[in-house]
């Protein structure tokens, strides 16, 4: 959890009530457990969408795909939607067979995830 003894930041920024949140490059139970902290932190802030943009994501293992279905939980309780972008195609793969796609939205890029967050 820590790196040289300090916490490594999950990046994120928030467009008006829409939060982006990056994944790091392996979601697994250290890097999916910050990135949900920082989506249970937004919601509760008032964000109405959530995007996790997986852009910089080469894997993701059974642990991350638990915690990304506690995320997914969050939202759903909190009436949000959840947006994933740039998702490569092995784990937009991963995410329809497990039936997360059920759930999200895939967009193709940021500026996807953000038309979609603006069409509700």
């Amino acid at each position: 959890m820590t790196d040289a003894g300090r916490e490594i930041a999950v990046q994120s920024r928030s467009v008006g009530d829409v939060a982006i949140i990056y994944a790091s490059d392996y979601l697994n139970k250290l890097s999916g457990e910050r990135i949900e902290r920082e989506c249970r932190r937004q919601l509760e802030s008032g964000c109405r969408t959530l995007i996790i943009n997986f852009r910089d994501t080469e894997l993701v293992n059974s642990i991350g795909v638990s915690i990304l279905v506690g995320v997914i939980d969050a939202a759903e309780q909190s009436t949000a939607r959840l947006i994933f972008s740039d998702v490569n195609n092995h784990t937009a793969n991963l995410f329809e067979m497990l039936g997360l796609t059920r759930h999200v939205s895939l967009a193709t890029n940021e500026d996807e995830a953000l038309s979609l967050a603006a069409q509700i």
